[in-house]
């Protein structure tokens, strides 16, 4: 009886740590949703205060609402769960209800039996009519063991009665919490409803400025052609600068090799001295690994979705590559990194720690700082000011500079890529793979 009680207890634990753990999961995604929406909201407020609607404004409106459908669709999962769990404990609730029921009865005929031999002189008269001392101790032990028994089989019957009464409680809390989940369900399907009517307000404001907006648009597109130029412009250089200094530092290696041999070498000998053939030289940007820049590149990528935002409260209203215009319809925009609208004259912190290896002005771009991380790049633009010079060493989260705030504009945009270096060729990745989301 012991080690049934045991399993049922354990295969009870064992599905409350899963369900648990599942429930932690949505709750936690819950919360990050929940932030998402309170950083949202506070950049829409902030675009209260300009006329004009503005294509981030659609652009975060769109996210609002993508975080509210998310935020339902994890209350539905949460309901779902507590549902789940009602029926699980309920079942449960019965088992026990069940051998509660077998285990009264056997306490009832143990209680009968008891009774029957409550006499002290019927239990002497048991024991003495043995055929033998042996017999005689023996029926003494059995008789000590059945009271032991009913001891046992009362506190079973308690232990169980426990059981049932925590598992209706939890009953009671997962219904409570499915009751506080389709209400904040309901709030937000509300939610949603108000947004999406102010994203169709926006949305016919800009359809009406749809030739502005064409014109605008091939004028963003031509800024970042030029700052993508200008970026693998200035990595390139900057491996090339690293490479001439790697052949320098061979070639004064080699003249002091030279000149220790010159010194060794004794004076009556004429014999000329063999010049080691000069290895042919790299590509000029090629660009030789070393243990410091793999130990860096190994750390990078180790952080791969978990590296901090370079702007401390913002929301992507612009993502890497090809992006339908939210306004007009088969209107592209290409992108080599990430957009991040946030609030006016933000500061630009650094993703990673790494040394700051350039710093460009691109009119319409603003100031540009590329951060080195072993064969790693990090480009931070559209800066107003910048608090660090070539060859600082930054630390991660470090404030590097500040945002540009355009005039009767609410929100500034950080413009953020990451780019790979391989030998001589730079390749843009996607920022939202390695930011944590």
């Amino acid at each position: 009886m012991k080690n049934v009680i045991s399993c049922l207890i354990f295969i009870i634990v064992s599905v409350f740590a899963s369900a648990q753990s599942k429930s932690e999961k949505l709750k936690n995604e819950q919360k990050q949703l929940e932030k998402n929406i309170a950083n949202t909201k506070l950049l829409l407020e902030k675009t209260k205060s300009s006329k004009a609607s503005s294509f981030n404004e659609l652009q975060l409106l769109n996210n609002q609402i993508a975080y509210r459908e998310q935020l339902v669709s994890n209350y539905d999962n949460q309901i779902r769960g507590a549902e789940y769990k009602i029926k699980e404990k309920q079942a449960q609730v019965d088992r026990l209800n069940d051998e509660m029921q077998e285990l009264k009865d056997q306490y009832k005929k143990l209680l009968l039996y008891a009774y029957k031999h409550r006499n002290k002189y019927g239990k002497m008269m048991f024991i003495f009519s043995s055929d033998s001392y042996y017999e005689a101790v023996k029926r003494s032990k059995y008789l000590e063991k059945i009271q032991d028994l009913v001891q046992k089989q009362f506190l079973v019957i308690e232990q169980h009665k426990k059981m049932i009464a925590s598992e209706v409680k939890a009953i009671e809390t997962e219904r409570n919490h499915k009751m506080v989940m389709l209400d904040e369900k309901k709030a937000e399907r509300e939610k949603i409803l108000i947004d999406q009517q102010k994203q169709q307000q926006v949305y016919q404001n800009l359809k009406s400025q749809e030739a502005q907006i064409l014109a605008k648009l091939r004028e963003e597109e031509q800024r970042k052609i030029n700052l993508k130029a200008q970026i693998n412009a200035a990595i390139k250089k900057e491996i090339a600068e690293a490479e001439a200094k790697r052949l320098k530092a061979e070639k004064e290696a080699k003249k002091k090799e030279s000149a220790t041999k010159s010194k060794t070498s004794t004076g009556t000998s004429t014999a000329p001295v063999k010049e080691t053939p000069s290895t042919p030289s790299k590509s000029v940007e090629s660009l030789p690994e070393t243990k410091e820049s793999i130990a860096l590149s190994k750390s990078f990528e180790g952080n791969r979705g978990k590296l901090p935002w370079p702007v401390e409260k913002g929301s992507i209203t612009e993502g890497y590559g090809k992006n339908p215009h939210p306004s007009i319809p088969g209107v592209f925009t290409n992108n080599n990194g990430v957009d991040i609208s946030a609030p006016k004259n933000a500061q630009v912190r650094a993703v990673f720690s790494g040394e700051v290896t350039s710093i460009i002005n691109i009119p319409g771009s603003g100031k540009v700082v590329i951060i080195k991380h072993g064969n790693y790049r990090t480009v931070y633009s559209n800066l107003n000011s910048t608090f660090v010079s070539v060859g600082s060493i930054v630390s991660t989260k470090q404030v590097i500079g500040s945002l540009v705030g355009s005039d009767g504009q609410s929100l500034s945009t950080s413009h953020f890529e990451i780019h790979q270096v391989v030998d001589n060729s730079v390749t843009s990745l996607n920022p939202s793979l390695w930011l944590s989301r």
